[in-house]
């Protein structure tokens, strides 16, 4: 089901992308972004945990730096039957977490600074039970390609939107082209923000309920996920909004414009979930 959704995600994304192509340039433009969105399919899905990793600046950890993250990891993949992720390290003090790659053999696992810092062991089981989960359910290639598509359409739409400003763009054969890149230049985020939120918001529900059947008790992640709601408003996190849906709780909670866009459920309507699940 997950790999449909990653085809149509990718598909719809497409469509933005040449929509965007035929606004600036009409039909050499649409075939040029065309080309540009095969591309971006073909290194989105080899090559969309590398481009996430970029995106949020994690860098890989070894196990000599980490023993008991390690441990924790390695516990937990062996209890859910999965196969050992990499694991990376995020340099931000607030508290979060996120799995990438496109399936349970080239996945990896991401963490803070702040996450290893502020939650306890049992917290920090349920945190990186959760990201586990998105893995086990092939979550991780959805998410991925919406963060790098997303990204690269907010980052052309952007240049569209100055050029068409500055009378940089004009359609073929009327002036009112410029206008046309401008409005679909601002149209365009908002169309990728919506399409991963419709896709990101009920994952994270099915991850928190296998989650937690996989750390063996659903406390840990429902306090971890108090903790880090939070401390999200107090620690502002540098990241780029399109790979925001990744983690666990929203980086962005600090900023009021993510409230318009949130790609994640209410952090109460969750823990409530999971304080009624019975093993």
């Amino acid at each position: 089901m997950n790999n449909l959704k990653a085809i149509l995600l990718m598909g719809v994304l497409s469509v933005i992308l040449i929509a965007i192509g035929g606004a600036v340039g009409g039909p050499r433009g649409a075939t040029i972004f065309l080309l540009i969105s095969l591309a971006m399919n073909f290194f989105g899905y080899f090559y969309s945990d590398k481009m996430a990793i970029a995106m949020t600046g994690s860098q890989p950890i070894s196990e000599q730096e980490a023993p008991e993250l390690y441990d924790i990891i390695r516990k937990l993949t062996r209890r859910a039957g999965l196969p050992m992720p990499k694991v990376y390290i995020t340099p931000s003090q607030q508290p979060n977490a996120f799995a990438t790659g496109r399936n349970p053999q080239h996945a990896a696992v991401a963490v803070t600074e702040g996450l290893l810092y502020l939650c306890d062991r049992d917290e920090l089981e349920g945190v990186l039970a959760h990201e586990l989960a998105h893995i086990a359910n092939r979550d991780i290639l959805v998410s991925t390609i919406a963060a790098t598509f997303a990204g690269a359409i907010t980052w052309i739409a952007n240049v569209v939107q100055w050029g068409a400003m500055f009378g940089g763009f004009r359609g073929d054969d009327e002036e009112g082209g410029g206008i046309g890149a401008l409005l679909l230049a601002i149209i365009a985020p908002i169309a990728a923000t919506i399409v991963q939120l419709a896709i990101s918001r009920s994952r994270e529900f099915g991850a928190d309920e296998l989650g937690a059947r996989i750390a063996g008790t659903p406390d840990g992640l429902a306090n971890a996920l108090l903790k880090l709601e939070r401390a999200a408003h107090h620690i502002p996190m540098q990241v780029n909004p399109a790979a925001s849906h990744m983690f666990i709780t929203n980086p962005l909670s600090a900023r009021s414009v993510a409230k318009l866009f949130s790609t994640h459920p209410p952090i109460e309507e969750r823990v409530r979930r999971l304080r009624q699940m019975r093993f």
